[in-house]
């Protein structure tokens, strides 16, 4: 039998590899972004505020049919009629969604504090629906092992969303009207989804309109509470974006303008936090699919456990990357502007950290079909930010969203792990745990300790800092290598 481990790692290059450049290459969008508009603030955080409302309304439009497709695929017999059911649904959802987009968007403009564009609402929405429909073909061919084609199209999308944001805004942006930036960026995104369109066309032929009601009972059944779970996860990942500007203006008196560049700074600096997402949706891309296929192997916590050693050591050597650098990594943002939000780029990281370790945890309710268990935590999380977000933005600014981030994910983490050993145990290593965080955020603190040139950068303070980093790696690979030659003699 092949080494689980290995063909995890050989999925994640392949179907991570395109999730991985993608989001590389849209975190290099931000200099372009910031370079363009300039001390415009205000119009990157209209860009990063859509891109919140897209981010739930994919929970949303794709209604857990993705992790729904991975679990009855691999459990039915008649996995064409999976399919449909899936692909129907998502469909059915998608076209009322967009009759109502279409119908309403001049009125969900002005609750947006949009003013007249409503061509923001119109391009995102179309956009959302794209993206939302492709979504099962593209998890078939996924669950199909389909590498090429998957990574084909989703560099093909990729390569025309990068290409166009460089042609249009450094050829076509209109430096007087910032608003003319925000639709083209929109605009490119609209096309590159439709490539997806495109590359997923033959799918959408072979599926027939014929929908098995008892099949999507059970399905529906199953998904509805990843729904829930996903929704209410989102809450935490994107509501501070989303919130950010209606409760500066609402309650702190900004202008909507004022509290827009507030949410053009926080998004800007929140992108520097974002290597330790990127990983995350790599890894998921590949896990998921993966976890389900050990469900039946006797050895399948062993190898739970493993990855999740070796994936805390990974995010905490991305967490000391960046947060050790970011004097280096301040420079994707092209205007001092933005760099006074720098602060809670270390918060959104450890963040980013609980958030992975939860991730790999949730695979417990996934597994035993008790995802009610998803819903509840992340209803909790979800509420602790609705709350945290609406008492302390208003005296905080963009520093109370970060922390309430950080504190929702390790609360979810710790409630993920008590049920979890209640409900379906993993005998997870703790003090590995204890180990590699502790370890880390110790090194990050002996930096403020050690202030080397405070203010700049220099060489002895990037070796310095850099020196801690490839410390922490020894550590973990001294720790790891050894139980690896172990289990080869074994």
């Amino acid at each position: 039998m092949s080494n689980p481990l290995k063909s995890l790692l050989g999925q994640t290059a392949i179907y991570g590899l395109p999730t991985i450049v993608g989001r590389l290459l849209n975190y290099l969008l931000v200099p372009l972004y910031t370079y363009i508009f300039g001390s415009n603030a205000d119009a990157y955080g209209a860009v990063s505020e859509l891109y919140a409302w897209v981010a739930f309304l994919m929970i949303l439009l794709t209604f857990g049919m993705e992790t729904t497709f991975f679990r009855f695929f691999n459990e039915k017999e008649n996995k064409d009629q999976v399919l449909r059911n899936s692909f129907l649904t998502v469909i059915g959802i998608n076209l009322l969604f967009l009759l109502i987009l279409i119908s309403l968007n001049q009125t969900i403009a002005y609750a947006m504090l949009f003013g007249d564009h409503q061509e923001y609402i119109i391009l995102m929405g179309l956009i959302v629906f794209m993206d939302a429909v492709t979504a099962v073909p593209m998890a078939k061919l996924r669950a199909e092992l389909k590498a090429k084609k998957f990574a084909l199209i989703h560099f093909s999308a990729i390569a025309v969303n990068i290409g166009l944001n460089l042609i249009l805004l450094l050829l076509f942006y209109d430096k007087s009207n910032p608003s003319s930036g925000v639709v083209i960026i929109l605009i490119a995104n609209l096309l590159s989804s439709f490539v997806k369109v495109i590359g997923t066309y033959k799918e959408f032929l072979k599926i027939e309109l014929k929908y098995d009601r008892e099949m999507g009972k059970e399905m529906l059944k199953y998904a509805f509470p990843l729904v829930i779970a996903g929704f209410a996860g989102i809450i935490n990942e994107t509501l501070d974006r989303a919130l950010l500007k209606h409760v500066l203006h609402n309650r702190s008196g900004l202008t909507v303008k004022a509290a827009q560049a507030e949410l053009g700074i926080y998004s800007a600096c929140y992108k520097l936090a974002m290597l330790a997402t990127i990983f995350l949706q790599a890894f998921r891309y590949a896990a998921e699919p993966f976890f389900f296929s050990l469900n039946k192997d006797k050895d399948r916590n062993k190898t739970y456990v493993k990855i999740m050693n070796y994936f805390i050591a990974a995010v905490c050597v991305i967490f000391l990357g960046v947060s050790l650098n970011i004097d280096i990594f301040k420079h994707f943002i092209q205007n001092e502007v933005y760099w006074e939000g720098l602060g809670v780029v270390p918060i959104l990281l450890i963040a980013g950290v609980f958030l992975g370790i939860y991730f790999n945890q949730s695979i417990w309710y996934k597994l035993s079909g008790q995802t009610k268990f998803g819903a509840y935590i992340a209803i909790g999380g979800a509420s602790l930010t609705i709350l945290i977000n609406l008492i302390f933005i208003p005296i905080y600014g963009y520093w109370a969203s970060a922390w309430a981030t950080l504190i929702v994910y390790a609360g979810q983490m710790i409630a993920s792990y008590l049920l979890g050993q209640k409900h379906y145990p993993i005998n997870y290593n703790l003090r590995k745990f204890g180990l590699y965080f502790g370890t880390a955020v110790i090194f990050f603190l002996i930096t403020f300790w050690i202030d080397m040139d405070p203010g700049e950068l220099t060489f002895r303070k990037f070796l310095f800092h850099n020196f801690l980093i490839l410390a922490y790696v020894g550590l973990a690979w001294f720790i790891e290598k050894p139980q690896k030659i172990r289990t080869n003699v074994n």
